[in-house]
């Protein structure tokens, strides 16, 4: 594979090379306008690369829940991933300057983060979701920014973004960019002040790699596609292979619902014996146990999710839940729930 993905790539650094650099070394060829077009899909703040497109925040949402919420949460608390929602204040939107960057105590998201909306564009564009980069449609990619602005409360929520008027966005930190700091200059004041630690400073830290247990070998084991660079060697997923363990569905899992549930997230909305953002799995046992078609019903419920059964907040349908998981989690529920099984 590393063999293979470094003869790729000697071939488009060739390819790539001026028409001088061809005739002084006799290989390669000037890249067409439609190779170079497919490279170049980057966005920038002064708009250079914006895509004409429209989506609105309601299309987003539905988007979102499927394709996002599995790892950023259903409001975009984080499932264990980047935060992306939260600390804006409504000062903020009049200032520029996100307020809540200079208190400890305030989380750092994309809402207050993000200078420029564009920049919010193009990392959806070019690289969501983790499992299926450049899977969206520029119309889909519009909804999901607006439904991510949304989240903030930088739009309201009838809001449909467009190449239009992605530009005049005022994000809440949007002048708070500064590069009158040590990154940008020797002479500048450095970004950390303190004395460097000379004694007693604890144990070393460890630089690590992970990703979405569900996403795990999706593209094969990445330590044998990427160099090492300094400590960080990328994960070696090829430890974390599927294996014909009885009753396991995925890698470095028993199969258990339990641990069905842990990895699809499900924890986070509901509780063994107890609600959360959802109702209780025993409340959900205690429900739909008589009903005929229960084990239907809830089969359906968590491919499709929905809303107004037990509330007004709405379930994300489960699209990356296997066939077999879903079953296993149904047979769990109407049998009755018991944490740690």
């Amino acid at each position: 594979m590393s063999r293979w993905r470094d003869l790729v790539l000697l071939v488009l650094v060739l390819e790539a090379l001026p028409a001088s650099a061809q005739s002084r070394f006799g290989f390669g060829r000037a890249p067409t306008q439609g190779e170079i077009a497919a490279w170049d899909i980057d966005v920038r703040p002064d708009g250079h690369g914006v895509r004409a497109g429209r989506g609105t925040v309601t299309h987003g949402q539905e988007i979102y829940d499927t394709r996002c919420a599995t790892c950023h949460g259903t409001f975009g608390e984080s499932n264990a991933y980047m935060v992306i929602a939260g600390g804006v204040r409504a000062e903020d939107l009049k200032s520029g300057r996100a307020a809540g960057l200079r208190s400890p105590d305030v989380m750092r998201t994309l809402g207050n983060k993000l200078n420029y909306a564009t920049t919010l564009w193009d990392y959806i564009n070019r690289a969501m979701p983790w499992t299926e980069p450049q899977s969206l449609s520029v119309d889909e990619v519009y909804a999901v920014t607006a439904y991510v602005l949304y989240l903030n409360e930088i739009v309201p929520a009838g809001f449909e973004l467009t190449n239009e008027n992605l530009l005049t966005l005022k994000m809440p930190n949007r002048d708070g960019l500064t590069r009158q700091h040590g990154m940008g200059s020797v002479a500048a004041k450095p970004d950390v002040q303190g004395s460097s630690c000379m004694h007693d400073c604890g144990p070393e830290p460890k630089i690590t790699s992970q990703m979405p247990a569900f996403a795990l070998n999706d593209h094969g084991n990445l330590r044998a596609q990427f160099r090492p660079i300094g400590p960080l060697a990328t994960i070696d997923s090829a430890q974390r292979e599927t294996r014909p363990v009885q009753g396991a569905t995925h890698a470095g899992g028993d199969g258990s619902a339990r641990e069905i549930l842990a990895r699809h997230a499900c924890m986070s909305c509901h509780g063994f014996d107890r609600a959360l953002i959802g109702p209780a799995f025993k409340d959900i046992a205690l429900r739909y146990r008589e009903r005929g078609d229960a084990a239907n019903y809830l089969m359906e419920k968590i491919r499709k999710g929905g809303a107004g059964a037990w509330g007004p907040v709405p379930m994300p349908g489960q699209t990356t839940i296997k066939e077999d998981e879903v079953i296993t989690v149904v047979q769990w529920i109407i049998s009755g729930p018991r944490d740690g099984q």
